[in-house]
């Protein structure tokens, strides 16, 4: 879908994200937007001492702390041993230092993982990459055949947005696969904290098979910490690709105050976090889900999704988009998903968004709206490309 909002032409998710940011009910980013947690309560009660300790604590160290603290706090445990770890501002920017660095290293080839959130293809198209999709689930059961030539494949796992995990056996065929073809293998986990199926140690995995790796670890989607977050680019210990070098092209480091804060909250969610965490976005799955049980034109396709998004499918003769605008002129702002199926988005169509990192009573209004337009009709199907106005 591209179009537009307040005048201005809109292509990318990330547009639409921020465009609901303030604006009515905002179930549409995928960031966290829900309470604290008592524990995480007591550590932002302690801020202007943490802020003291770190203008003073070496910086090099509460990076290592950090990484140390996130990575094992979901099962990443030989993550250091064998891996260089950089810190970064976003997962955003761990994945266009990536793309920046293959390209440098005269990689031109790489495929990806389809569907999945837009901005991951947009920034490999954006560095002069050629892409082709494979198909999520032939990816899980082993039957993919890598497109000819490939010289990167980028999996995200879970998956944004169905959930999907890559277990532990299909991420070995992988990595051997592509240790066998000098593929480099790359995994963006940021949804990782949601689910334990995605919590297996994957570096002792990657390391046994012998491939070249990175993977992009993220600490922006789980805790409401007002996006003060931490990307991790992860990747092979003495590995050719000029990582470290496009790193300091574009950062000296993150602030040493955001880094202790991560390892506070690394380690509250190791010590039960985690498992609130869980909890917390079980019910509001449970919550919307039951709210449109009776919906019979739509349904859920992801049964299986733990993390913090869940997806509807309409009903055939309507469009996620025309339900997006239809949601948006009552105040509710979801995700429709044409661009998660960056290289067939007719196909995305058939899909919203609905994010569940909220309080639920703001997951209950969305719920309440989605409702209304079944019981009224859902809206016609939408020509892709049409003009969608504020």
């Amino acid at each position: 879908m591209s179009g537009q909002i307040g005048g201005r032409h809109v292509t990318n998710l990330t547009e639409l994200e921020i465009a609901a940011i303030g604006c009515g009910v905002n179930v549409a980013d995928g960031h966290a937007r829900q309470e604290l947690t008592s524990s995480q309560r007591k550590i932002v009660n302690r801020l202007p001492g943490l802020f003291a300790e770190a203008a003073t604590a070496s910086a090099a160290g509460l990076d290592w702390r950090a990484q140390q603290a996130y990575l094992s706090a979901v099962g990443q445990h030989t993550a250091m041993a064998g891996s260089e770890v950089l810190t970064c501002y976003s997962s955003s920017v761990a994945m266009e230092i990536l793309g920046r660095s293959a390209y440098a290293a005269g990689i031109r080839r790489v495929a990806i993982i389809h569907p999945t959130f837009d901005n991951i293809p947009d920034i490999m198209r954006g560095v002069g990459m050629t892409l082709q999709p494979v198909s999520e689930e032939e990816l899980a059961d082993g039957t993919a055949a890598l497109p000819a030539g490939t010289e990167l494949l980028l999996v995200t796992t879970p998956n944004n947005p169905t959930g999907a995990v890559l277990a532990a056996d299909a991420l070995a065929h992988w990595a051997r696969a592509c240790a066998a073809s000098g593929v480099i293998l790359v995994l963006d986990t940021s949804f990782r904290g949601f689910d334990e199926r995605a919590q297996y140690d994957h570096y002792a995995v990657l390391a046994e098979q012998g491939c070249r790796y990175v993977v992009i670890e993220d600490t922006g989607k789980l805790w409401p910490t007002l996006d003060l977050k931490a990307g991790f680019l992860v990747f092979r210990r003495g590995d050719e690709l000029p990582v470290r070098r496009v790193y300091t092209d574009l950062l000296l480091g993150v602030s040493p105050m955001i880094l202790l804060l991560i390892h506070e909250f690394a380690d509250d969610a190791a010590a039960g976090g985690f498992g609130e965490l869980r909890q917390f976005i079980a019910a509001n799955r449970g919550l919307l889900r039951g709210e449109l049980a009776a919906c019979a034109p739509i349904s859920f396709p992801d049964a299986g999704s733990r993390i913090s998004v869940d997806r509807i499918r309409v009903p055939a003769g309507t469009t996620g988009t025309g339900l997006w605008q239809a949601l948006r002129d009552d105040g509710v702002h979801v995700l429709p998903c044409r661009q998660f199926h960056w290289a067939d988005p007719d196909a995305g169509d058939r899909f919203v968004r609905v994010a569940l990192c909220r309080p639920p009573e703001e997951i209950g209004a969305a719920a309440a709206a989605i409702r209304a337009q079944a019981g009224s009709g859902l809206p016609p199907t939408r020509r892709p490309g049409a003009s969608v106005s504020a």
